[in-house]
């Protein structure tokens, strides 16, 4: 798991949601959080699943 510490406080509302774009960027399975406190974006979180296929081989 990453985390990248960037500073949202002053952001305008444009930038906030090209945050949120970036975050949902490529994701094939998974899920974005935001969390608001007092009326402002302080977090925004990206949780992303890999779904694995199984092999059509013998079993190991």
């Amino acid at each position: 798991m990453t985390a990248t510490i960037r500073n949202l406080e002053g952001q305008d509302e444009a930038s906030i949601l090209r945050e949120i774009h970036s975050a949902l960027s490529g994701l094939k399975f998974g899920s974005v959080e935001i969390t608001v406190h007092n009326g402002q974006v302080v977090q925004i979180e990206r949780k992303e699943k890999f779904r694995l296929q199984p092999s059509s081989g013998k079993n190991a």
